[in-house]
């Protein structure tokens, strides 16, 4: 049994952090769980440093759970929502006081590195690896295939490219599936560029494309790294939106747990300890010669739902690693 804490940050309906939380308890490891957004309404921290000694206090979740700051030993960021504020404030004190406490409630939780505490992501590394270009670089390096790759704003670049590729091509967002549209939420998914000559229209210029080859795919496949470990779920898409982006269409999809050939897997694991990451969920596809291409990873991609259909071991593996803490290497 750890003789540590495990800090769960995640918002409340998050399943992914339950079974975690469920498996760590069976073990009789503490978890104390509370989102970002709870601070400082319902959540407090109270935390001293002076010279020749790390930060120490205490932190209280929701329901009065209080923990010893140098208690914990793990922190497993899911995916905490942004701060609370008063709604009292105006409009300058609420961007203060969100500020305020990204740097100070954020910042005392991202030095518990320093006393040896295992981050399950790392906040620097998670968002350097948000990064896609970051991703597709250490990919190469680790080993993976890439698909062919152009970023850019220049309109006669990207139809030039297009056309020197005489292959088809895709359009993904750099800056992930889900954006903000006056008020309402819209996703944008990875979309076919049916006619290249659409790429010399001047609103390209705007902002920066990501644009790939479109790999003619036999299967999708989803790699769940943890650790040194990778479990993998082929995802057969029945619908042709869902062969463009799986996420299109989750009701037109099957799915079979497999095995990467050693040298993917271990390429992937290979890829996360560069990103500095200890988990991560990728995106592969199997073209129809066998090849593996590597899309991209998720350094918090969700797996419960795959874990559901297929018996994946992630919860587990997670639990290993965090009741570690502080031991686990990779």
């Amino acid at each position: 049994m750890a003789d540590h804490a495990v800090l769960i940050l995640t918002d409340a309906a998050d399943v992914a952090a339950d079974r975690v939380a469920a498996e760590l308890t069976l073990r009789g490891v503490r978890v104390v769980r509370m989102d970002a957004a709870d601070f400082p309404a319902t959540v407090s921290m109270a935390a001293t440093i002076d010279s020749g000694s790390a930060w120490s206090g205490t932190l209280t979740s929701p329901n009065g759970d209080t923990v010893d700051l140098g208690d914990i030993g793990t922190v497993y960021r899911r995916r905490p929502t942004q701060f609370g504020v008063d709604e009292r404030m105006s409009a300058p004190e609420k961007a203060f006081a969100y500020g305020e406490a990204r740097h100070g409630f954020g910042g005392v939780l991202s030095a518990l590195e320093w006393g040896g505490c295992l981050w399950v992501n790392d906040p620097a590394a998670a968002v350097r690896a948000d990064y896609k270009p970051v991703q597709l670089a250490a990919a190469a390096a680790a080993g993976l295939t890439i698909p062919p790759t152009l970023i850019t704003s220049a309109p006669h670049a990207a139809y030039q490219w297009a056309q020197d590729l005489g292959r088809p091509v895709v359009y993904k967002p750099l800056s992930g599936v889900w954006h903000a549209d006056e008020g309402r939420i819209r996703a944008l998914y990875t979309s076919p560029v049916t006619d290249i000559a659409d790429l010399l229209d001047p609103a390209l210029a705007r902002t920066a494309h990501l644009f790939q080859e479109r790999v003619a795919e036999q299967f999708e496949a989803r790699a769940v790294v943890v650790g040194s470990d990778v479990f993998t779920v082929r995802i057969d898409a029945a619908g042709e939106e869902a062969r463009t982006d799986w996420r299109r269409d989750y009701d037109a999809l099957t799915y079979t747990r497999i095995t990467l050939p050693d040298e993917v897997a271990s390429a992937l694991v290979e890829l996360h300890a560069r990103l500095g990451l200890v988990y991560g969920a990728a995106d592969l596809i199997c073209d129809h010669t066998g090849n593996w291409v590597f899309l991209e990873t998720n350094q918090s991609g969700e797996w419960a739902w795959l874990a559901e259909e297929t018996g994946i071991p992630v919860a587990e593996r997670l639990a290993d690693l965090m009741e570690a803490g502080p031991a686990w290497t990779r």
